[in-house]
């Protein structure tokens, strides 16, 4: 694994670990911007991690050749 593939690693476990704590946040009672600010933000870094993950799998496998 070259070095390039283990920092989309790195920054695919944020922007998951980022997603998932906003979408846990929605747990406790809050307004209806702050509902529809984090489920969207959480999905979309929920989102970027996975395609980042999946992205970094692919390159690490050889997957381009």
């Amino acid at each position: 694994m070259t070095w390039h593939v283990a920092i989309m690693y790195v920054v695919a476990t944020v922007f998951a670990l980022i997603g998932a704590g906003l979408l846990l946040a929605l747990t406790r009672p809050s307004g209806p911007a702050k509902v529809y600010v984090f489920r969207m933000a959480g999905i979309m870094a929920l989102a970027a991690g996975a395609v980042l993950a999946m992205s970094a799998t692919a390159i690490w496998r050889g997957g381009l050749e």
